[in-house]
This record gives structure tokens, C-alpha cells and sequence, in this order.
């Protein structure tokens, strides 16, 4: 059977994910707010894909050596035609969803006006807001046809056009223009009511309604601005000066970052011909590229930050945090973990409760050492505060930050100057390695002995995103998981000792490995007639040898259910090969994002969670780290909340049966929205507790 029988093409799968992203956009069930926020998810996700996925295929596509394909045989030069014109077919499906939701917003007294339907009450509120807020941060470039000029990556920019009365009226001349609309504007004007309508206004739309002033210079005969949109290849350019340090290379990496080969633009459909052509000049672009047309406003990621309107009643119901039986923040965590493990399940759990257990560790005198990897952060980090806290306490404070976390780098690069500053040891990792593990160890001495207590997690340590990404987090201070998380930190900074290990799934050497064993020990037992099974949950599974070891395990007629909310290349259901496994993707107010592997052996269930998805590059290209769920409580959990996600027959869809996603089919009597059921779940253990 050939490659492209036995498994679905990478780029293909994403678009597959992305489009259950936009069909939550369209599902009325879900609040109207709500919808237009998911339409702004699908968008930046398509930008970020064609930043990375789509630029490195083309990539492939213009190399001799690689031999213009990608893997699993594709011509990549077909892909990129396949992927622009199935990126074409959902920009036209995502205008319509947005023309749907203005309709329904207007039935809730929300109007959005643009530059032409501006009321005279408005006006003065307008006048004084372009003054002081928007025209101070315009950045606008008059462009000669001889000059070369160049525009910074995934920007958003009206393309103005003027146009001049030429000589004795006989011809016209013209004069092209960009506007710049910085990050630092908000996108969306909130004017006040008028008869208790809600009016909203697009930035772009403000601009339009002031040409005149901005371009008041030029006595032009008419003025016209549409929108584009660039999109440039993501990838870091490492190579080059070796007197350079690493910190360098990826600080001019990012800056260069800003002007690399374009991979896309999206440009307003109704723009004049002649306008799209100079652009297209002007960016080197041809009709090879991505050049897709899109609506009126087509920087849709902006919607991700739609304002909430004051409109609780259109927006999700707000859910509170729960407490974790047993594990008070009140209290002292330290010494609760010191007695058993304790899981926390953000954002159903508090991320509260990983900063506070850094904060003791910063302030118990007991406490001599903190170790932590870190990936990506807020902005405005508890965590990077309670480790500099940490260190002003005399603690020895190591840090692995990965300045290579794809779009972050900027961000972690500040981090690491102003931990180093406050006299945290640094590391930036391993060559050709992205330590991608999200671990902690700290060590305490108690009563002449130390001991180590410390977390494992699925997720970042970032405050902003563990209210809206589902994440495990293991607390523990069994000692034959932190020792040999410690282990992992000797390996990061003496990366060329090998360590072994009893416990953990550690990558780069020994994950594949490890999955191989719990597989085979699985058909072992089956052979024996004995209780078998896996469940994995997952956000992307790419790896051909991965997928063949499934494929082989249902060949021996082990029953496996997948859960993988991304990039799915395994295909389930083909009579021969894979028809028992099954696989679904669940889309749905929180991002699903914990890797979870669950192993029946015999009714004594193996659970691990991890950092690494089934791609290359976590098994084999990076640090990552599985831990094994030893409590039997906490491994009951994991296995119920499992259960509770299969069940799903509200978010859950089918993903590539028949070589195509839909609707969940499954005939529970009861109706199961899993993140409702596992909010649920997760509340009866706290009612449960207190009785």
C-alpha cells in the first residue's frame, strides 16, 4: 500500500483542524461573541501556518537537493496549489460566517458603521479619538514606483491610491500610498450608545473617514483605500558569524525575520487592478504565490480580542475555579505535597497553585535549589517573579529558557536578560535541540537529607494561557520521579552524558523506544487472551514509524482510541490495517492541549501524561518528558476524564474517516459536552471532599 493510502498529508490534516476551528464560528448554539472571537482563532492560525508550514514547503519546492518533494512522496510544488486553493475555498466560507454573525449582532442592538455610515452624533467622538489615539501611532509611506521599499511581516496595511488631474485634463495621474496600523491600536472602536444601540467601528474605517486630514498635503480628484495583508517566512536564519553568541544570532534572526521571502498576501477583493499590480511589484510576488483575495477586512485575527461589549448574556457562562481536594492555598503546599501526589487540571484548577508552590519554594529557608525549564511565559510573568524572588533569597536558581519557542523568542530573550540580572544561573539549551519539557525540581533539606519535590506538565507555565488551554500538572515529591527529573537537567547541561532511565519518557533518545515497548507489551497480552487497550490523547500525530506500530497493534486486534485535536496523518477504519482504531478531535471553548497515553495492561493500567505529541520532531528533535501516574487516584482521574472526552457527542468529530472530518455519530441517550461534564466532574470531587 502506498504512502499516500496509508496516511493523510500533514498540510491537508491541519486545514482539516483549522476548518473544525471555523465551524465553531458558525455553530448558533455557540454565543454570538464567542463565535466571532473563534473566527479571529482561525484566522491567526492560518497566518502561523503559512509562516511556518506553508514557507517551508515552499522551501522544499525550490531546493535541488530535496528533490521538490515533501514527505510521503507529494510533489511539493502540487501542495503548494492544493493548499492555496482550499485556503481560498474557507477565506470565502469564513466571509460568509462573518456576514452571518454582523446580521445576528445587529439583532442585539451591536451595529458595526464604517467610514460612510458615520452619524453627526458621532462625530465628535470620533474626531477626538483619531486625534489622540490613532493618528499619533499612523505610520504612512508614500511609495515611488523607483524607490524599493519593503513591509514588515503578517502586518496589516490600507494600500491608498490618489489619483490627480493630469495635463489639460487629458490624463491621470497617480499616487500610491500605505498606512501601517500598529499592534498598539485597538481594532475596535467602542462609540457610545445611541438609543441603546451598541455602535463599533473598525480602526481601518476611522482612517478611511479622515483621509482628508492625514493626506491633506496632496489636492487630489478622488482616494481610495483597501486593505492587504503580508505573510513571510518564520524560520531563524542560526547559521553565520561564529564570533556571534547564540542570544545574538536569534535577537538579528527575529529583526530579519521582518523582511524574509514572502509567503502570502491577502488583498481586499475590490481592489483596483492597477493598485494589486503595483503592489505585487513592489513585493516581488507573482501569480506562483499565495496571492488570495480576501474581504473588506481581512486581519481577522484581531477578532480573537473582540471586545466583551459589557454582554455577559452573548458570551460563555463565566465558570469559577475549582480547589483541589486536599491541596488548599491556603496552606502550605510544600508540606501537603511532601505526603502524596496531587494533579492540578488548568483551566478547571487555578494555575495559582504552581505560582504559589514557586513562591514557598522561594521564601522556605529550607529550600537551597530551584530548577525550571521554560518555554513560553506571559508577558508579564508570577513565574519569572517568583524565581528572581528566589534567588534575592539566596536560592540557587538554574534556568533553561528556550529562546528557539517559535514567536516567543523576543519575549524570552527580555526574560533571560532580567533573570541573569538578578543573578539566575542561565542556560539556552543544547545544539540542535529545543528543550521543549515543562519540569520543575527544587531541593529542601530535612533533617540532614534532601529531598526533592518539583512538577511535571503537558502545558507552558503561562499564566494567560492555562485559563483557556487544558493542561496536566503533576505535583510530587516521590523520589524516583524527581530524581530522575533532575537527571534531565544534568542532561541539559552536560548534554554529551547520557543518562538512563526507569521512569520517565525522556526524547531525544529513548521516547520511541519506550512507546514501542508499551505497544508490544500490550499485543503480548492480548495474545494471552488477557485485557488489553490504548487511549491516547494528543495534539498532532505525524510520525510515520509511530503510526505504522499502531497500525500493527490494530492489525493484532488491539482496540486503540485516539483523541488528537490538530494534525492527524494516521487513517482509522481501513479494512486490513487499522480498522480498530478510532479517532476524534474535540473543538470547543477551551483548547485541548494534554498529552496523555493510557495503557490497559491487563486491567493495571499504565498512565502517562506528557510534553511530546507523536511528531518527529518530540521523539527525536527535542527534550521532552512523559511521567508515569502513580497514585492510584490521580490515575483514576485521568482515566474517567478520558472516558468522559470519548463520550463527547456535542464537540467531538470524526477525523479522517473516510478521509474527511464531521460531526461525532455517537449514540450516548445522554447528551455530552465533555468540558461541561469534566467542569462537573472536577466539582463533585471538591463536594465530595468537604462531605
Amino acid at each position: 500500500m502506498k504512502n499516500t493510502e496509508r496516511f493523510v498529508n500533514r498540510e491537508h490534516s491541519w486545514l482539516d483542524f483549522n476548518e473544525r476551528v471555523l465551524e465553531e464560528a458558525a455553530d448558533i448554539s455557540v454565543p454570538i461573541i464567542e463565535r466571532i472571537r473563534f473566527l479571529g482563532i482561525f484566522s491567526n492560525n492560518l497566518d502561523e501556518f503559512f509562516q511556518v508550514r506553508y514557507a517551508t514547503v515552499k522551501r522544499i519546492a525550490q531546493s535541488v537537493k530535496t528533490g521538490k518533494k515533501v514527505l510521503g512522496g507529494s510533489e511539493a510544488k502540487d501542495l503548494l496549489e492544493e493548499i492555496t486553493s482550499r485556503v481560498i475555498e474557507l477565506q470565502s466560507k469564513s466571509n460568509n460566517i462573518l456576514s452571518s454573525i454582523e446580521k445576528h449582532l445587529r439583532k442585539e442592538n451591536i451595529h458595526f458603521i464604517n467610514e460612510n455610515e458615520v452619524l453627526p452624533e458621532q462625530e465628535s467622538f470620533l474626531r477626538e479619538y483619531f486625534l489622540s489615539n490613532v493618528s499619533p501611532e499612523l505610520v504612512t509611506v508614500i511609495l515611488n514606483k523607483e524607490k524599493e521599499q519593503d513591509f514588515t511581516d503578517n502586518s496589516a496595511f490600507l494600500v491608498v491610491k490618489m489619483e490627480f488631474e493630469g495635463i489639460n485634463n487629458e490624463s491621470v495621474d497617480k499616487q500610491f500610498a500605505i498606512i501601517e496600523i500598529l499592534n498598539v491600536l485597538d481594532r475596535f472602536i467602542v462609540l457610545p450608545k445611541i438609543n441603546n444601540i451598541q455602535y463599533v467601528m473598525l480602526v481601518d474605517d476611522l482612517i478611511r473617514y479622515y483621509f482628508d486630514k492625514i493626506f491633506s498635503f496632496f489636492n487630489y480628484k478622488s482616494i481610495e483605500g483597501h486593505m492587504i495583508k503580508i505573510t513571510r517566512d518564520s524560520e531563524l536564519d542560526l547559521e553565520g558569524d561564529a564570533s556571534k553568541s547564540y542570544i545574538e544570532k536569534i535577537t538579528e534572526s527575529v529583526k530579519d525575520r521582518m523582511f524574509s521571502e514572502p509567503v502570502r498576501m491577502v488583498y481586499d477583493s475590490c481592489i483596483s487592478k492597477d493598485t494589486l499590480s503595483f503592489m505585487l511589484k513592489k513585493l516581488g510576488l507573482n501569480l506562483n504565490g499565495s496571492i488570495i483575495p480576501g474581504g473588506r477586512y481581512h486581519h481577522r485575527r484581531d477578532y480573537m480580542k473582540f471586545p466583551s461589549l459589557d454582554r455577559p448574556d452573548l458570551l460563555y457562562p463565566k465558570q469559577n475555579f475549582l480547589t483541589i481536594p486536599g491541596l488548599p492555598l491556603s496552606k502550605n503546599i510544600l508540606d501537603a505535597i511532601s505526603k502524596k501526589d496531587y494533579m492540578m487540571f488548568t483551566p478547571y484548577h487555578s494555575f495559582s497553585y504552581l505560582v504559589k508552590f514557586l513562591r514557598e519554594a522561594a521564601l522556605d529557608p529550607k529550600v537551597k535549589k530551584i530548577k525550571i525549564t521554560i518555554y513560553r511565559l506571559s508577558k508579564s510573568s508570577q513565574v519569572i517573579s517568583s524565581l528572581i524572588n528566589a534567588a534575592k533569597n539566596g536560592k540557587k536558581v538554574f534556568v533553561q529558557i528556550e529562546l528557539q519557542a517559535r514567536f516567543d523568542e523576543k519575549n524570552n530573550i527580555q526574560f533571560a536578560t532580567k533573570l541573569e540580572a538578578a543573578g539566575v544561573q542561565i542556560t539556552f539549551g543544547i545544539p540542535g535541540l529545543k528543550v521543549h519539557s515543562k519540569i520543575c525540581v527544587i531541593e529542601r533539606e530535612e533533617s540532614s537529607k534532601v529531598k526533592r519535590y518539583g512538577f511535571i506538565s503537558t502545558g507552558n507555565f503561562n499564566e494567560l494561557t492555562a485559563k483557556v488551554y487544558t493542561d496536566y500538572t503533576l505535583f510530587s515529591a516521590d523520589q524516583r520521579i524527581m530524581k530522575e527529573v533532575n537527571k534531565v537537567f544534568n542532561f541539559i547541561e552536560v548534554s554529551y552524558k547520557l543518562k538512563k532511565y526507569k521512569h520517565l519518557i525522556v526524547s531525544p533518545h529513548y521516547t520511541f523506544n519506550a512507546i514501542n515497548r508499551l505497544i508490544d507489551n500490550e499485543i503480548f497480552l492480548h495474545n494471552q487472551e488477557k485485557k488489553t487497550g490504548i487511549k491516547l490523547k494528543l495534539n498532532n500525530i505525524t510520525d510515520y514509524r509511530i503510526i505504522d506500530k499502531l497500525y500493527h497493534a490494530s492489525q493484532q486486534g488491539i482496540k486503540i482510541q485516539l483523541i488528537v485535536r490538530g494534525v492527524c496523518c494516521l487513517i482509522p477504519g481501513l479494512k486490513g490495517l487499522s480498522e480498530n482504531i478510532e479517532v476524534i478531535s474535540i473543538v470547543d471553548r477551551f483548547l485541548e492541549h494534554p498529552r496523555v497515553m493510557i495503557f490497559e495492561n491487563n486491567d493495571d493500567p499504565k498512565v502517562f501524561i506528557s510534553s511530546a505529541d507523536f511528531m518527529t520532531r518530540n521523539i527525536y528533535e527535542r527534550v521532552e518528558v512523559g511521567c508515569p501516574i502513580y497514585d492510584s487516584e490521580i490515575k483514576k482521574q485521568i482515566i474517567e476524564i478520558f472516558s468522559i472526552a470519548w463520550n463527547d457527542n456535542i464537540k467531538s468529530r470524526n477525523v479522517n474517516h473516510n478521509n474527511n472530518s464531521s460531526k461525532s455519530n455517537k449514540t450516548n441517550k445522554k447528551r455530552i459536552r465533555s468540558q461541561w461534564e469534566i467542569h462537573e466532574y472536577f466539582k463533585s470531587l471538591v463536594v465530595g471532599s468537604e462531605n
